[in-house]
C-alpha cells in the first residue's frame, strides 16, 4: 500500500517536527488532547488504522487485539520497550510490531548517573533547603553525603544502557560489576573493567549501588523482590531508570522507611504514575516523572525511527526495527 494512503493513528502528541513529517508522508490522525486513551478509545483507534503509533502508556492486550478487526497491520511503537504490547498475540493475528531501540541509550544512562549522584550526595535535600530560604550558612557536618569514587556499582542488565552507565561510572572512579543473563564478550568486559557475577544474590549483597537497567519481562518481574532487597547492605542505594515492575515497590518502601536501605533514585514505578504515597515522605528518596529519555534530541530521533519503520512497511519491506516474540 502506498505510504500516502496508509491510515496512521498516533495516540499521543509527538514533537512538532515528527508530526509535521508524518503529515507529509501519511494519512495521519494526530492526538490533540495528548491524554492517555481509554481502553475503548484505543480499540476504536486500532479498528480504523492501518498503522497504530502507541506509546508506553498504551497497554495493548490480547482482548484488545482480538477486537481490533482485520485492518490493523502494524503497531509502530514510539519507544524501545514493548512490554505494554502483547507481541505474541499481535503476530499470531498478522500484526507486525516495531519499536525504536538504541535511541534513548545515552540519555537514560545520563539520567541514571544523575539519580545516583542526587541520592548519594543528597542534592534534593540541599535544593529544598535553599529554595525554602532556611539555609543559615556552611557547616562542617551539614548534609553529609557519600563519595562516589571507589564505590561498587552493580548493574542489573548489561545491554546498551547498562554498558553506557558503566562507561560513565568508570569515569567517576567507580568499580563496575554486573549481572546479565549472558556474560559479555571478554573484550567488552575488559574495556569496561567490569566483573560479571553469575549469582545475582551474591552481587546484590556486596554492592554499594544497584542500577536497574534490564527490561520488564515475565522473568524480571519483581526480580528485586523483598528477599533480594534484604540482601542489600544498609548503606547501599538503588537506582531504577528501566521499568518499575522489576522492583517490588512496596517492599522497597518498607525497607527505606526502616533504614534497611540507605536510599533510592526512581524514574519509573511499578504502577505507572500511581506511586506509593509513602515514598513521597522519605528524604532519602529521589523521585522523577519518567524523564530518562526526555531530551529534545532523543524524542525527535524516536520519531524518525517510527517514520522509517512505517515507510519501510508501506514499501512492502520488513520494518528495520521489527520486534520478534522470541526476542522478548
Amino acid at each position: 500500500m502506498p505510504a500516502q494512503h496508509l491510515s496512521v493513528v498516533v495516540t499521543r502528541r509527538l514533537p512538532e517536527v515528527v508530526e509535521a513529517r508524518m503529515k507529509e508522508l501519511f494519512d495521519v490522525e494526530l492526538s490533540v488532547a495528548d491524554e492517555k486513551l481509554s481502553r475503548d478509545a484505543l480499540i476504536a483507534a486500532m479498528q480504523r488504522a492501518d498503522v497504530l503509533v502507541p506509546t508506553v502508556t498504551d497497554v495493548i492486550d490480547q482482548g484488545m487485539l482480538s477486537a481490533a478487526g482485520d485492518r490493523l497491520k502494524l503497531i509502530a511503537n514510539y519507544g524501545a520497550g514493548v512490554d505494554h504490547i502483547d507481541v505474541q498475540t499481535a503476530r499470531q493475528r498478522g500484526i507486525l510490531v516495531s519499536n525504536t531501540p538504541g535511541v534513548v541509550t545515552e540519555d537514560t544512562a545520563d539520567m541514571t548517573m544523575a539519580l545516583l549522584l542526587a541520592v548519594t550526595r543528597r542534592i534534593p535535600e540541599g535544593l529544598a533547603l535553599m529554595q525554602s530560604g532556611q539555609w543559615k550558612g556552611w557547616s562542617p557536618t551539614a548534609l553529609l553525603g557519600g563519595r562516589v569514587g571507589g564505590r561498587r556499582l552493580g548493574i542489573l542488565g548489561m545491554g546498551r544502557i547498562g554498558q553506557a552507565v558503566a562507561r560513565r561510572a568508570q569515569a567517576f572512579g567507580m568499580q563496575i560489576h554486573y549481572h546479565n543473563r549472558r556474560r559479555l564478550h571478554a573484550d567488552i568486559e575488559k574495556g569496561l573493567n567490569a566483573t560479571w557475577w553469575e549469582s545475582l544474590d551474591q552481587m546484590v549483597s556486596r554492592m554499594d549501588v544497584i542500577s536497574i537497567n534490564c527490561p520488564h519481562t515475565p522473568s524480571t518481574f519483581h526480580l528485586m523482590n523483598a528477599r533480594r532487597l534484604k540482601l542489600m547492605k544498609p548503606t547501599a542505594v538503588i537506582v531504577n531508570t528501566s521499568r518499575g515492575e522489576v522492583i517490588d515497590e512496596n517492599a522497597l518502601t518498607r525497607m527505606l522507611r526502616a533504614g534497611e536501605i540507605a536510599g533510592a533514585g526512581l524514574d519509573v514505578f511499578e504502577r505507572g504514575h500511581e506511586i506509593n504515597p509513602r515514598l513521597h515522605e522519605l528524604p532519602n528518596v529521589v523521585l522523577l516523572p519518567h524523564m530518562g529519555s526526555a531530551t529534545v534530541e532523543g524524542r525527535a530521533e524516536m520519531g524518525e525511527k517510527v517514520i522509517i519503520n512505517i515507510k519501510t512497511f508501506a514499501d512492502g519491506h520488513r520494518p528495520p526495527d521489527l520486534v520478534v516474540p522470541a526476542m522478548l
